[in-house]
């Protein structure tokens, strides 16, 4: 996998993005790596299609499909995925940016299926050009992750600001998904990349991670992961099921995949009873809590956090600001201060 001879796609599902898109398009554009960068507008009501055409550079490495329909993330990526034919893909939101060098430090060595670097959250209203912010030079030393290690780092802590592994954007060699009939799941708006992830690493997908920065994510109040429907934690518990039923994960690969299942099932749960509490009132909600133990013990538990926080906010215990820093990373680093 020499960086001579690598060839990405780059692939950008937009919807509704034409302030962000250009720069996501631009940013990719710029690395000699890529080859291809193909959009999908998936369905948008604004401009984004016509922006995309606008930022194309002139070097012919820039496609623009338009969708009639919003169809999902998972759809709009697989569409692109079938319409590309580079040996690497690489998701790239459409409101974010690569920093410059990203795919020479992502393929120097060999040996991997799936290699991605640490990721800058950047908070909307940061002031300047979020694209020329400086990472840290965090030391690129490579870690393998195997099956339990990646579901673990998805397991989300309340209080603690997000980081799951499953919000990596990895290089993805498109022999290994072809290899093992590997696409996303477009029944899923959210966590579709860490079922793909997961299901790649269960079938012995190499998934290298380094520490320095490629990726420049900008978090949104307003993001689509931040307003997915009940149904969709659903969903994605009941994809943990499918993964279940793979033969060759081990016990204890199955043991933390149950975690996982529990700790969005009981999301599902506790969402699902909030749901039915605002649209049929509280007989029906207390009806539903109590049709089992696996809905009570998770929606008790729930309101119970929900309401010790807001008692603890109103006395001053817990911030009432929980807007999260304006620059923080995916994964902790060890700089070398030498900065990028």
């Amino acid at each position: 996998m020499s960086m001579t001879k690598s060839q990405v796609c780059v692939i950008i599902a937009a919807k509704n993005a034409a302030r962000t898109i250009a720069v996501a398009i631009g940013s990719a554009l710029r690395e000699p790596e890529v080859a291809e960068v193909v959009v999908v507008d998936d369905g948008s009501t604004d401009t984004t299609a016509e922006v995309a055409h606008s930022a194309d550079d002139g070097s012919g490495r820039l496609t623009v499909m338009r969708l009639d329909v919003n169809r999902g993330p998972s759809f709009a990526r697989n569409a692109a995925i079938a319409r590309s034919r580079a040996p690497f893909v690489s998701i790239l939101d459409a409101d974010d940016f690569f920093l410059e060098g990203r795919f020479r430090n992502l393929f120097a060595g060999a040996d991997w299926d799936f290699a991605a670097d640490n990721i800058m959250l950047i908070r909307d209203d940061a002031t300047g050009d979020a694209t020329k912010i400086v990472a840290p030079d965090f030391a690129a030393d490579p870690e393998f992750l195997d099956f339990e290690s990646f579901v673990e780092g998805n397991i989300s802590r309340r209080r603690v600001q997000r980081g799951e592994l499953g919000f990596l954007k990895p290089v993805i060699s498109r022999a290994f998904l072809d290899r093992h009939g590997l696409r996303y799941d477009e029944s899923l708006r959210l966590g579709e990349d860490y079922e793909l992830y997961a299901r790649a690493v269960a079938h012995g997908a190499r998934f290298k991670v380094i520490r320095s920065c490629g990726y420049g994510a900008i978090v949104r109040a307003d993001s689509l992961s931040g307003r997915h429907k009940t149904q969709d934690l659903k969903r994605l518990a009941d994809a943990d099921l499918a993964l279940l039923a793979i033969d060759s994960l081990p016990e204890g690969s199955k043991a933390v995949l149950r975690r996982h299942e529990r700790h969005v099932r009981d999301k599902y749960r506790l969402r699902n009873f909030l749901d039915v509490k605002a649209e049929r009132g509280l007989a029906s909600a207390a009806a539903y809590a109590f049709a089992s133990q696996s809905n009570l013990i998770p929606i008790v538990q729930g309101v119970a956090s929900d309401k010790l926080e807001a008692l603890f906010r109103s006395v001053g215990l817990v911030s009432r600001n929980k807007r999260v820093p304006t620059l923080r990373f995916l994964m902790d680093g060890t700089s070398t201060g030498k900065g990028r």
